[in-house]
This record gives structure tokens, sequence and C-alpha cells, in this order.
């Protein structure tokens, strides 16, 4: 049961309140370290450089939504896009994607090394966990939440780079499901997740609108990466053609996808139903993420 708002709290932030806020709590997070400088460059590069900062929001507004103080759920918003940032670290080396562009800008390995940003991605998953164990509110469970949304990111990864799916996935459109699941929407989940904890709420109403928003993230991205430019997009567009990667324009076609997007819009609002006006938020957030453009 969701727990009902204070009475005469304030307005919910706009988002890019949010942003900044955790901004500022990720530049936190690293100075506190105090770590070589050469380390501490790269990891500044690689956690500081920009992006939409949806996880971490995410796991802010969740736990608005049931109730519960977003500075409280701030350690566990550094968590997880800690976590992000290390996946985007170690996807672009030459052994997993091999991308030159992330965010418009080169990727950490093409300004460090790979062996610089294989450490890089090693610390910020050891951040991560420190963050979310600072915790005011259930630190152990948001710890749990944050590392198992890792790990089902990385079981995604292993998917989509080298296969190994279970033997009873023989339909490519089920083997695809399965990647994007795990390597995308894991992560989006368990920021739902960690919020409603946080918060004080039930995690499984957060969990089925993050399955659904986060499955809905990736089935853009692989429009996007059809239809957009490598300079709108920031990375390298038409990429996953290129290479002939699974997605869902090329199993589906943009027609369906986009009817797919729209499916999952509806069901990501819809699970939203119990929560009442302090997850508009989370209403709105899904409804932008269909319509997103990079």
């Amino acid at each position: 049961m969701a727990a009902a708002p204070e009475a005469g709290a304030s307005a919910s932030p706009a988002d890019a309140e949010l942003v900044e806020l955790v901004e500022k709590n990720l530049a936190e997070a690293v100075a506190g370290l105090e770590l070589a400088p050469l380390l501490d460059e790269a990891t500044r590069y690689a956690l500081l450089g920009g992006g939409k900062r949806l996880r971490p929001i995410l796991v802010l507004r969740a736990c608005e939504a049931v109730g519960g103080r977003i500075e409280a759920a701030l350690p566990a918003a550094v968590a997880m896009e800690c976590v992000h940032a290390f996946s985007l670290v170690h996807d672009d080396l030459p052994a997993m994607d091999d991308d030159d562009l992330r965010r418009g800008r080169p990727t950490t390995h093409k300004v460090y090394g790979e062996d610089v940003a294989i450490l890089v991605g090693d610390l910020l998953q050891g951040l991560a966990a420190e963050s979310a164990l600072k915790s005011p509110v259930e630190p152990l469970p948001v710890t749990v939440a944050v590392l198992e949304g890792s790990r089902r990111m990385i079981e995604g990864q292993v998917h989509d780079t080298v296969g190994g799916f279970p033997d009873d996935l023989v339909e490519e459109i089920d083997r695809l499901r399965l990647i994007h699941e795990l390597k995308t929407a894991a992560l989006i989940r368990a920021s739902c997740r960690v919020g409603a904890i946080v918060g004080g709420g039930d995690p499984l109403v957060l969990d089925r609108y993050g399955a659904a928003i986060g499955l809905m993230f990736q089935v853009v991205d692989d429009i996007l990466d059809e239809t957009q430019s490598t300079e709108h997009l920031g990375k390298t567009g038409g990429k996953d053609r290129r290479s002939g990667k699974r997605t869902y324009p090329a199993l589906l076609g943009l027609e369906e996808s986009r009817a797919e997007v729209a499916r999952l819009e509806a069901a990501a609002v819809s699970s939203l139903g119990d929560l009442g006006p302090p997850a508009e938020p989370l209403r709105a957030l899904a409804r932008r993420l269909a319509v997103r453009t990079r």
C-alpha cells in the first residue's frame, strides 16, 4: 500500500531540477573517492559526461510516487547511474560493440585506452555498491536490487554478444525480447524497484511499470538506430543493421515496431493506476520516452 503524501507537501520538482540534483550527487560521489589523477579524470569523463540520467530519475520519481522523500533516494539514484555508466564503458570496448562515439564525443577507451576503460568500468561497479549501502532506508535490500539489476544486464549482454540462449527459446523474436528485457530493461526495472523500496511502497507495482518502459526504451532505440543519423543521435547510427544484429525493425518492420512501442507505453501508464497523482511524473515520463528522437 502506497504511503500518502504528507499534508502541505511541496510540488513535485521539475525534471531539470532532478537532473541537476543527480549531477551534483554524482560529482560528489567521485570527489569523495580521492582517486589517483588519471583514474579520477577518466572516471569523471565516463560518469559526468552528460546523458539522459533516466535511471536515477526513475529512482527518484518512483520513490516520490509511493510517498517517499526524494532526498532519501539519492544514494540509490547515484548507484543506478554508476552501474549504467559502467555498462556503457564496457559495452563500447572493441571486444564488445566496438564503438568510437558516445554522447557526441569519443568513447572512454578511445581517450584513455582499453586498459584504463576496463578499470574505470570496474571502479564504477564498485562505487555503485558503496553508494547503495549508504541508503538511509533499507540499505541491504537496495544494494541487492542494484546488484541484481547489474547481474541481469550482464546476462543480457552475453546473449546479445555470444548467444547461449535457453534451449526452449527458438523463435528469433523471443530471443530478441529476452536480450532487451535483460540488457536494457533490467536496469530500468531495478531503478523503479529501488525507488519503491526507499519510498516504503510496493515494489511490484513499480516493477511492472519499469518492465514496460524498459522494453519500450530499447524498442525505440532500435527504431532510432534505423531512422536517425549519427550526428543527431550522438552515437553511431545504423550500426545494428550493418552488423546484422537482432532488432525489432529487422524482425518486425518499422510500423509493427512502432505499434509495440504504443502497446508498451499504454501498459506502463496503466500499471500506475492505483498510485494516483503522485505518479503523474512517471506517466508523463513514459509518454515522453515513447516519442523521443535520440
